[in-house]
Parts: C-alpha cells; sequence; structure tokens
C-alpha cells in the first residue's frame, strides 16, 4: 500500500492510483499522531516538504520500505533513522533546477528594474517614470552562494545577461569544468559578500547554514546590493534582513522561502516596497512537477517490484535492519 500526504497530483500520480493501492491523504501531514497511526502496512511513502518524517513516524511504520520526496531537499525527513531502518529515501535533486534558476533570474530583473512597485503604482494611477529609474544587469556582479547544480544553472543564464560571476561553496574544486567555462571566481564568503552586486543564495538547511545570512553577513554586503533566497527559509535570519533594508544597506531582496511557512502576516517586510515575496513556487513551473511526479512515482514502482531505485538517498533497495 501507498500513502500520499499532502497534495501531489500528476498524470503519473493518477496512474499511480488507479493501477495500485494508493490513499491519497493530501492533510495528513498537518496531524503527525493520525500519520503514525496511518502507517501500519505502508510500504511507501511519498511526501512533499511539509510532512516531517521524523524518527518516531518512522519508528510507527511496520513495514515501510520507501520514503519518496517529491522535491530536491531532505531536511524534513530523518534520513539517519530512515537507513538505520533499512527504509530507502528517494529526492528528485534534478528535476525542478532548471524552473528555480529561472524563478532566481526573473527575481533579480525585478528587483534591479523595480517591476512589482511599478506595477502597483501604475494600477493606482500612478504614472511616475522617474521615480522607478532602475538598474541594468549588464556589467554588475552576482554572488551564487551554494554552486552546486542550481546555482551553476542560475549563474549560466546571468552570464548571458553580461554579468560577472563569483561563488563560495567549500565543497566545489575551483578548477571544476563548469567552473571554468562560466569564468567563475571562486571566493571566500566575506570577499563574495564584498564585492557582488547580486547574491543569490543556494544551500541545503544544515545546522552550519541555519540562519547563516545574519547581521553580520547582511553588514558585510556591498551598499546597495540585492538579496535573493530561493533555498531554504531558515538560512536567512528575517529580523536581521528587515534591519538591513531598513536601515539601506541594502537596496533590495527576494524571498521565495520563509523562515515559518505559511509566514507570519505580522512580518516587518510585508511593509517594505522593495522586497519581493513570493510563496515558495520556485519549483513549481508545469514541467518542474511533471518531471518530480514522474520520478516519484518511478522509484516507489521500482522499489515495490523488487528493483532498485534512480534517484536513492541512501541505498537502492531496501535493507534488513542490522
Amino acid at each position: 500500500m501507498i500513502l500520499i500526504t499532502e497534495n501531489i497530483t500528476g498524470t503519473a500520480i493518477t496512474q499511480l492510483r488507479e493501477q495500485l493501492d494508493v490513499r491519497f491523504e493530501p492533510e495528513l501531514w498537518a496531524q503527525p499522531d493520525q500519520l503514525k497511526t496511518s502507517l501500519k502496512g505502508i510500504k511507501a511513502l511519498i511526501v512533499r516538504n511539509q510532512t516531517q518524517v521524523t524518527a518516531d513516524i518512522i519508528a510507527a511504520a511496520d513495514d515501510l520500505q520507501i520514503i519518496a520526496r517529491a522535491g530536491a531537499g531532505l531536511d524534513n525527513i530523518d534520513t539517519q533513522a530512515a537507513s538505520a531502518a533499512g527504509i530507502v529515501v528517494t529526492s528528485t535533486p534534478q528535476a525542478n533546477s532548471l524552473s528555480v534558476a529561472e524563478l532566481a533570474v526573473g527575481l533579480m530583473l525585478s528587483l534591479a528594474r523595480q517591476i512589482p512597485a511599478a506595477d502597483w503604482d501604475t494600477r493606482a494611477g500612478g504614472w511616475n517614470r522617474q521615480v522607478f529609474t532602475g538598474s541594468e544587469l549588464s556589467g554588475k556582479t552576482l554572488g551564487v552562494v551554494g554552486f552546486g547544480r542550481i546555482g551553476a544553472l542560475t549563474a549560466t543564464r546571468a552570464k548571458v545577461f553580461g554579468m560577472n560571476i563569483v561563488a563560495h561553496d567549500d565543497y566545489v574544486d575551483p578548477d571544476a569544468d563548469y567552473v571554468k567555462e562560466l569564468d567563475a571566481k571562486m571566493l571566500g564568503l566575506d570577499d563574495l559578500l564584498s564585492q557582488a552586486d547580486f547574491i543569490t543564495c543556494h544551500v541545503p538547511l544544515t545546522d552550519s547554514t541555519r540562519e547563516m545570512f545574519n547581521d553580520e553577513l547582511f553588514g558585510k554586503m556591498k551598499p546597495g546590493a540585492f538579496f535573493i533566497n530561493t533555498s531554504r527559509g531558515e538560512v536567512a535570519d528575517e529580523a536581521a534582513l528587515a534591519r538591513a533594508m531598513q536601515k539601506e544597506q541594502l537596496a533590495g531582496a527576494a524571498l521565495d522561502v520563509r523562515q515559518v511557512e505559511p509566514p507570519d502576516a505580522s512580518s516587518p517586510l510585508n511593509s517594505l516596497s522593495n522586497v519581493i515575496l513570493t510563496p515558495h513556487i520556485a519549483a513549481f513551473t508545469n514541467e518542474a512537477q511533471t518531471r518530480v511526479v514522474d520520478a516519484v512515482c518511478r522509484d516507489v514502482r521500482a522499489i515495490l517490484k523488487g528493483e532498485p531505485a534512480t534517484d536513492f538517498f541512501n541505498f537502492p533497495k531496501p535493507q534488513s535492519c542490522s
């Protein structure tokens, strides 16, 4: 039996529900106690990012073989507990990368040209062309924090606009082919922050990245820089960002992800016209979601048939617990 705990839909999910025993409970993610009792007899659990698959949840499963994450990050899954229980954990790290990169570039353009604010003002009856004098991306420096697949795809698109690329990633070889092809300079974080006109964040959520963007780092950014986060909301201290904006240390910011989702309506960021806020939509394009759902269903089918998963995090087939 397969259990889906969030609103994950698409042709591949429809086919899965038609052909196999699937329980579709899109609100179950919000009921952890109920989720525990619902896992009896479940062989495959399909989640997105709202379901917190904790060690307690995993311990409550008596027959679980695979936890399939429809998306890239695994911070909502206790992967150590899953591995210890012999459960395969899969994700879709490449399926939505392009969509995230395109949104990051779209947010850069929107910040540089003040597109949302100009739209709001014009709808209200204004025609203030001088007020919305923006800046070009060409010749500016883009600082990419986290230079993996999404960071590199973002940089590739930024190069088309004539931007210079600097990047920071402790796990990337400065001599890697793609680094050379992008003519990217790998810098220490402080140097990147002091040089970049735009900083785009593409790091996973870990103990070391949680609230890494704080008062200290925002204070080290080039005056008048723009900050963009499409990775995980928890990597940026929103209160610190609001302070940096209010002190005019930064010219603008764009957040697709928030520390708490949905965010508090009283956030000081809501009242700042030079802040763009979107509801975690970076991966939500028709194309990306089709790829994500296809990949999830492919791996679930494989595991249930005794075959290896393709996009596995820990191991390709369920392991017996020692």
